[in-house]
């Protein structure tokens, strides 16, 4: 695979988690996303692979697409990840309902159409 198709197929990913997440908090406030455990694992799980992506996505990728906040993708990944027992839920909460809906028309911007 050619370095801008793995670039293109981690942002596939990041766009496929973002919209899981974006469909997982829908209707939902944070007092069901607090009391809800396999809500909160399941939007943990999806925002760790978006930043693990991310990650992944070629340096020279990142710097030509700014508009990205792949520093902050990337950290949050490594805070679900390394330091779960210091998740403030209200932080990843405001993520999903701030951040992420701007993510994915962000990305969808980026990636091209699937091949006819």
């Amino acid at each position: 695979m050619r370095p801008e198709e793995a670039d293109y197929a981690y942002l596939w990913d990041m766009l496929d988690a973002a919209r899981a997440v974006r469909q997982f908090v829908i209707g939902k406030t944070f007092k069901n996303y607090s009391e809800d455990r396999m809500l909160r694992g399941a939007v943990e799980r999806h925002v760790e692979i978006i930043g693990e992506a991310a990650n992944r996505v070629s340096q020279a990728f990142q710097d030509e697409h700014p508009e990205i906040p792949w520093r902050g993708i990337i950290n949050q990944r490594h805070v679900l990840a390394h330091e779960y027992g210091e998740i403030k839920h209200e932080l990843l909460w405001k993520v999903t309902a701030d951040h992420i809906p701007e993510l994915i028309t962000r990305l969808e911007k980026l990636i091209p159409p699937p091949p006819e």
